[in-house]
């Protein structure tokens, strides 16, 4: 039985797989976090001056937008590593 599907385009998963796929959109969230900080999102202007508590906070709105891409459908990412996890898990 299949229950969830990922995005359009994307694989169906079964009941027991969920866990493997949730573990694989935190790393392409992850990931895709890490891209964005090196892209300079959610940095603030030197006129702002927000200090240390403005840099720990926008680490956290920079995960959340990376969550929010890999839940719209990501990059395909996620795929990839889900596919690899099962087959390494299967063989």
């Amino acid at each position: 039985m299949l229950v969830q599907s990922i995005h359009p385009r994307s694989i169906s998963i079964s009941p027991g797989d969920t866990a493997l796929m949730a573990a694989s959109r935190e790393l392409e969230a992850q990931f895709l976090s890490e891209m964005l900080k090196a892209a300079g999102l959610a940095e603030a202007p030197d006129s702002f001056g927000g200090g240390a508590g403005e840099a720990q906070f926008s680490s956290f709105l920079r995960m959340e937008q990376a969550r929010a891409i890999t839940q719209s459908g990501g990059i395909g990412l996620a795929e990839t590593i889900f596919h690899a996890l099962k087959e390494r898990q299967d063989g």
